[in-house]
């Protein structure tokens, strides 16, 4: 059963819109709070300067019936220091938010016997706005209030602003003027309403545009998917995926397929010739002593039985090659004990003739006892088979690097003969699989051609090299180099 948003062009999608959704939200709170906090500092400035206005001619001594009250219907009170309104706008017929809810002016005596307490409270705190203040001085700071006030029927809400004037006959005045907020409110539903409207449509687009944009640009891994189903089913490892001409990620991934399933096909190739070579040299060994084996059943006078043991221990040996390099090429790790490399050649030498060791002391690795031996016993059986009269074995510690990508001590082994040398073009060939030069073909001398390819593979493993050159003499230097223990 597939589930929802499996595919990466739907989570693509769905991330891309999500991510725009959350920036639009916090981008339109962020607009509609500067918007409306704009307009209410607009409304804020317009409500001080009516209220200027009306403390201006205060302070000038004008009577309250000449003062502009009633500019575009706006409210104005005008509040003496005992909080009794003594001036405000004709048509004003309720207010709230300016402390004194009183619409219309108040005989003295009336403000002192039946003054609402809350009324002369207010005033009393507006009395002077921290400001000690002149006779036909305004102050310069303005309160600011928020509030609703209804005149002539019409209700709104108001921004109100409080500005005192001390005035040389009727004491200190509070002057409260207001300015609708009518336009912020307009304003602020405005832009949520288009915002409401608009969100949707962007995001839809968005939504829309990504996952255009992704098909597009998964297009090519499709083409490697269907590709590499293809390889997999036709099991034709010579097939390449298509490299999309973008040089992005999806053309290096293409292009690490094709290596990888060049690797592949040439990993699969060299199995497929050690199969056939194996079968080739197994045939040879197991044929003759069969024959043989047959000529003595029926004829026992016959049986060769020095040949069918050399045949014998042919096919035993390299039935024990096969098997290493398999495990060799399945990846088996060397174990991590100590060799001592010195002690492991005087053993390999001993019993062989023209053989001769210099060794120096405590010269160790880290590795199998075992796959080195072998190592140390194929390097010999070649020498020996192509020198005249004598090999020479050196173990030796170096401080050069080993050859792994690293530095540090070194152990070198070098085994060199006295014979005709390697020539320069076989140099790399004779460490391929069952290559055998002209000169190693015999049955007797030659052997399967396995004894230095299974030496390299495990200097290999083993972090090293081995290499061949020649020797001054003009012989041939196999010189196996291991990092040092």
């Amino acid at each position: 059963m597939s589930r929802p948003f499996a595919s990466v062009r739907a989570r693509a999608t769905l991330a891309a819109t999500l991510v725009v959704a959350v920036a639009l939200v916090a981008a339109g709170t962020a607009v509609l709070l500067s918007l409306r906090s704009n307009l209410l500092g607009e409304a804020g400035t317009q409500a001080e300067r009516s209220a200027r206005e009306v403390a201006t001619g205060l302070a000038f001594a004008k009577p309250y019936d000449d003062l502009p009250l009633d500019v575009d219907d706006r409210p104005v009170q005008v509040v003496d220091e005992e909080g009794r309104l003594v001036a405000a706008s004709e048509d004003l017929e309720r207010i709230s938010g300016t402390g004194v809810d009183a619409v219309k002016p108040q005989p003295a005596a009336t403000a002192r016997d039946g003054g609402d307490d809350d009324d002369d409270d207010a005033a009393d705190d507006d009395d002077d706005h921290g400001e000690s203040l002149e006779p036909g001085e305004i102050g310069a700071r303005t309160t600011v209030s928020d509030g609703s006030a209804t005149i002539d029927g019409d209700t709104e809400d108001y921004r109100f602003a409080a500005v005192p004037v001390e005035t040389e006959d009727r004491g200190r005045l509070t002057v409260y003027a207001g300015a609708p907020l009518s336009a912020e409110h307009g304003a602020v539903n405005t832009a949520l309403t288009v915002m409401l409207i608009g969100f949707p449509v962007l995001l839809a687009v968005v939504a829309w545009v990504t996952w255009l944009v992704t098909r597009r640009a998964l297009r090519p891994v499709e083409g490697i998917r269907r590709e590499m189903a293809a390889i997999t089913a036709s099991e034709d490892l010579a097939r390449r995926v298509p490299v999309p001409d973008t040089h992005d990620e999806v053309a290096r991934l293409a292009s690490t397929t094709n290596e990888t399933l060049t690797a592949l096909e040439s990993s699969v190739e060299r199995q497929r010739r050690f199969v056939a070579d194996a079968s080739h040299e197994l045939r040879s060994p197991i044929a003759s002593l069969r024959t043989q084996l047959e000529v003595a059943a029926a004829h026992p006078e016959l049986l060769d039985l020095g040949g069918a043991v050399e045949d014998t221990v042919r096919l035993q040996r390299l039935a024990a090659d096969l098997l290493l390099l398999a495990r060799l090429d399945a990846g088996e790790r060397p174990a991590d004990a100590r060799v001592d490399l010195a002690a492991l050649a005087r053993e390999a030498a001993e019993g062989r003739r023209g053989v001769r060791v210099r060794a120096e002391e405590d010269v160790t690795v880290a590795g199998s006892r075992g796959q080195l031996e072998r190592v140390l016993a194929n390097l010999l059986d070649n020498a020996q088979r192509h020198a005249r009269s004598a090999v020479e074995v050196s173990v030796r510690r170096d401080e050069g690097p080993h050859g792994a990508g690293g530095g540090g001590q070194t152990a070198v082994v070098a085994v060199a003969d006295d014979g005709e040398g390697v020539p320069a073009a076989d140099r790399e060939r004779i460490f391929e699989r069952f290559v055998r030069l002209d000169a190693a073909r015999s049955r007797d001398d030659g052997g399967a051609g396995l004894g230095l390819a299974i030496a390299r593979d495990v200097a290999v493993r083993h972090g090293g090299t081995l290499t061949v050159r020649d020797t001054p003499a003009g012989g041939a230097l196999f010189e196996l180099r291991l990092p040092g223990a």
